[in-house]
């Protein structure tokens, strides 16, 4: 890999595919409607083996729609392919025009592949002495491995970039030559291209018997030597393998035209490529490829995206494929600071502040922005304040370190927030909100949340200030970045700001935001008025004060359990090294799967991830318990170490000192089904189905003595609402009854009578219950009971005969989703479904699952947050003193003196099973004790 010359060849729709579905979950799409993800994608792609690899030579290969020699001689050659899916194919054109612009040839020919096309211009530029790197995805490219030809495997579900070369690859494929991996190819046929190869032989067949035989022609002559159904089929289908390989086989001299020099690397001029990223919205990607500064994100932009993002257990983003120039967008020309009349005031002296507060305590709505010191509410300090009730217009008052000076300020413009006449507007509320709690100020008055706003506008696209401002108001916002910059400093923050620069950047969120809540709310309030005004946004007070309250966490209960945990995992290790007969890293996914498959043999069948180690995941391990006790060992392992690391360990560690309590931080603006999320920790993630997992609990416990925990929580709630929603007689009929909802549907199901219902069948008839709402297919709830997918089948189909309804419920809400392009919940909530028409019967499958989901998911949850507002303000009304502290999915968790115990209790059924009134009565578990576990 020495040569200089190094020539970079790129399989497009391999990449392109890869970008799409990655992100499927959390499409890019632009204000104009254009879904950019895959371009997106794919230039990332390539920005990263430019930049990393750094090519002298680079070309991107592209299938063509013509008919391909293959299908040609074969017909059924990738006949079971869905078209592809339209984002797709709007894509595609867009890429090849960056291509064009950045002087990057495209390499297509009719008739073939791109494979063979990389095929043969990659043996012939080995020739020329370059060193050839294949940039794909697909196994397939292996084959044309050589000296200087290498395979440049992408990463995939978290693996990085694999390079192959002959050694590596003569290792993957355990084969002696590398053109014996089409032979292997060949025999073990693919269902993705419709390769039939010859029945019976799976991969790790292939490489035993092409590693016997050499070839596939070799075996085919030699099949008198097999033996049983082996020997048959290859007899059988011999030249089913012979024309397998052939089709398998890249084939490496295309009559494709090309120049060399053309490929050489050239550096994208800005004049050709600005237009079209500014089309699609690529502003951050702009930046890396013309080589400008990228922007950090301050600690203020840090908060105010937080609501959107997918937080970890305990506060770090989830693993995405996401990059950070996604969190930055913009049309085409977008305005700046520097090139639009505004008029930002400071506000500093105390005459200043008289006639502020006097023009503010005049208007009917202001909106207000808090700049602080940190991203914890409870630790954060003011810094300042901005105000803004007119577009273009803004007032900063900027806040001393002070303690004593920085709350006498605060008092002067308390009226000002705790005034109910006057209407609040901002940008996540919540937290400016809870930052004024620390300085006795309780905001009062109507408030518009303009990232609540957009969240019920558009629940999948991205909520953060900048993101919206450059969507709707065609505006870049300064960073704070750009104003230290101007100072000629590379790094600082808000304390390194001239005054004027931070009346800039305070002052323009402010007024940002005022004219957000003017395009929003005429949209809000034709569309999701009542969600918005009666749910969504009491909700912030709520969750503040939850939020606030806390829970008080025993830490010597969490220290006790970590030492038990450390001293049973090295007893289970032993254990396993003896059950074993060696010692090993029991962590580690290949040595753990070396051991099990290789040396104990408890799984002939055995399956490998792609890198070619033993798959040793946890639903891999459970259906191989009964085969050795070491695998429950292992299970038990594994689960020990994560509960220490992740919870016994880390939670003592968020103790806030001030409180002595646990504060998370609940997220409204995150699921698109409504769904709260929680983070920094993520309480909602407390492990509940083991009993060690439970014991986390007990350290939850109330304020004292005089206190109690009270849980309450919603029994089967999705199922009662699918009931409800279906009007599926049979269903409603069991719940007012209250019977056993699953016992009931086994008896339906299986055709027995109801007493004579074996727990088995009950297990059975829940899987069916709860997967229906997920849509589930006869082969996952085969997986998921372990039964063969035929009696998954005749279940599923059995269960739709006795529950008619049911089905006619799901045929009915994707019918109408087709129609509208969205599904709705009982109180309106919407779930966008773009792709509910799509050709694509994989994204459709997705979308129409979907359709049948989200309005019952999302129905639970805005039936929990109807409570939880119902339950506050009765609290609130009654004065009590008891708090409630947590929400976890469908549960709620209450610190209750003694004393008003049974009233609160009394008074939380009520609302919980009257949060929206249904034909289905809501069941409601009640549990109290001296902590969660005992309460829950």
């Amino acid at each position: 890999m020495s040569s200089e010359k190094k020539v970079f060849l790129l399989d497009a729709f391999a990449i392109i595919f890869r970008a799409h579905f990655a992100f499927s979950k959390n499409p890019r799409v632009t204000s104009t409607g254009i879904n950019a993800s895959a371009v997106f994608g794919f230039l990332n792609s390539l920005l990263e083996v430019i930049n990393k690899e750094k090519p002298s030579h680079i070309a991107v290969c592209f299938d063509t729609p013509q008919a391909t020699v293959r299908e040609i001689e074969f017909p059924a050659y990738k006949a079971n392919r869905d078209e592809a899916p339209e984002d797709i194919s709007i894509a595609v054109p867009y890429i090849k025009n960056i291509l064009n612009a950045w002087g990057i040839p495209i390499l297509e020919k009719a008739g073939f592949e791109a494979d063979d096309v990389v095929g043969t211009v990659a043996k012939h530029m080995a020739k020329e002495g370059f060193d050839v790197y294949m940039m794909t995805l697909d196994k397939d490219y292996a084959q044309l491995v050589d000296e200087t030809v290498y395979l440049y495997k992408l990463s995939t579900f978290g693996r990085g970039t694999e390079i192959y070369d002959i050694p590596k690859t003569k290792e993957k494929w355990g084969v002696e030559r590398i053109d014996q991996v089409a032979d292997i190819l060949g025999l073990w046929g693919d269902a993705v291209d419709n390769i039939p190869g010859i029945p019976g032989i799976g991969e790790k067949t292939a490489k035993k018997l092409i590693a016997q035989y050499g070839s596939v022609e070799e075996l085919v002559a030699h099949s008198h030597e097999l033996k049983g159904k082996q020997k048959e089929n290859v007899e059988n289908f011999g030249e089913q393998g012979i024309l397998s390989k052939k089709l398998a086989t890249i084939i490496t001299d295309v009559p494709i035209e090309y120049e060399i020099d053309d490929m050489l690397y050239k550096e994208p001029i800005k004049e050709k490529l600005e237009p079209i990223f500014d089309e699609l919205e690529f502003r951050g990607l702009k930046k890396r490829v013309f080589g400008e500064e990228e922007q950090t994100v301050t600690k203020k932009a840090a908060v105010k995206q937080a609501d959107e993002n997918q937080m970890s257990l305990f506060g770090g983003p989830a693993p995405t494929t996401i990059t950070e120039d996604q969190e930055e967008s913009g049309p085409a020309q977008l305005e700046t600071i520097a090139t639009t009349k505004h008029d930002y005031q400071l506000v500093s002296s105390p005459e200043e502040r008289k006639r502020l507060i006097e023009t503010l305590l005049q208007q009917r709505e202001i909106c207000f922005d808090t700049e602080t010191t940190s991203l914890q509410t409870l630790e954060a300090k003011l810094v300042g304040i901005a105000f803004s009730y007119e577009a273009k217009k803004a007032f900063y008052v900027p806040v001393p370190a002070d303690d004593k000076q920085a709350q006498e300020i605060v008092n002067e413009l308390k009226p000002v927030f705790e005034n109910e006449k006057i209407s609040k507007v901002g940008q996540n509320l919540k937290y400016d909100i809870m930052v004024l709690l620390n300085y006795d100020v309780d905001v009062k008055g109507d408030l518009f949340d303009t990232m609540l706003a957009h969240y019920l506008l558009q629940p999948d696209m991205r909520h953060n200030m900048d993101a919206l401002a450059e969507t709707y108001l065609n505006y870049t916002p300064v960073s704070i970045e750009t104003l230290i910059g101007k100072k000629g400093k590379s790094q600082g923050s808000m304390s390194d700001l001239a005054p004027e620069d931070v009346v800039e950047y305070a002052g323009e969120d402010a007024d940002i935001t005022w004219q957000l809540k003017d395009t929003f709310r005429p949209e809000i309030d034709a569309t999701f008025k009542k969600l918005y005004n009666e749910v969504e946004v009491p909700l912030i007070n709520v969750l503040s004060k939850v939020e606030r309250n806390g829970v008080r966490l025993d830490v010597s209960v969490l220290e006790t359990m970590s030492k038990e945990l450390e001293e049973e995992t090295l007893v289970l290790e032993q254990k396993i090294y003896e059950q074993a007969g060696a010692q090993f890293n029991i962590a580690s996914p290949k040595q753990l799967g070396e051991i099990l498959f290789e040396k104990l043999e408890l799984d002939p069948k055995a399956k490998k991830t792609k890198t070619g180690q033993y798959k040793t995941g946890e639903e891999i391990l459970s259906k191989l318990a009964k085969e050795h006790k070491i695998i429950d060992d292992i299970l038990s392992f594994r689960e020990y170490r994560k509960l220490k690391s992740t919870y016994v360990d880390a939670l003592p560690k968020m103790v806030v000192e001030s409180t002595g309590r646990v504060h998370t931080s609940y997220r409204q603006a995150v699921a698109a089904t409504g769904r709260l999320s929680s983070d920094n920790p993520n309480l909602q993630n407390i492990p509940i189905r083991t009993e060690k997992g439970r014991a986390i609990r007990k350290a939850f416990v109330p304020t004292d003595d005089n206190h109690i925990l009270i849980s309450a929580d919603y029994s089967q709630i999705e199922l009662r609402i699918m009931a409800a929603c279906a009007q599926d007689e049979n269903m409603i009929a069991a719940f007012k009854e209250g019977r056993d909802i699953h016992a009931t549907t086994a008896a339906k199901v299986f055709g027995v009578p109801l007493d004579e219902v074996t727990r088995e069948l009950r297990g059975q008839a829940k899987a069916v219950n709860f997967g229906i709402i997920y849509g589930i297919s006869a082969f996952g709830l085969s997986q998921n009971i372990n039964i063969p997918r035929k009696e998954a089948a005749a279940i599923i189909e059995s269960y739709f005969n006795e529950f008619p309804a049911v089905k006619a419920y799901m045929d009915a809400s994707i019918h109408k989703a087709q129609e509208v392009e969205y599904a709705e919940t009982i109180l309106g909530r919407r779930r966008y479904l773009r792709d509910i028409n799509s050709r694509n019967q994989t994204v459709r499958g997705y979308a129409e699952r979907n359709a049948v989901n989200a309005p019952i998911q999302g129905s639970a949850a805005d039936m929990i947050k109807v409570a939880m507002i119902n339950i506050h303000d009765w609290m609130m009304k009654e004065k009590l003193q008891s708090k409630m502290i947590l929400q976890v999915h469908d549960e709620l968790v209450f610190d209750a003196r003694k004393d008003e115990a049974e009233l609160l209790k009394e008074k939380v059924t009520y609302f919980m099973k009257n949060a929206i009134p249904l034909d289905v009565p809501m069941e409601i578990g009640l549990g109290e004790g001296a902590n969660w576990l005992e309460a829950h």
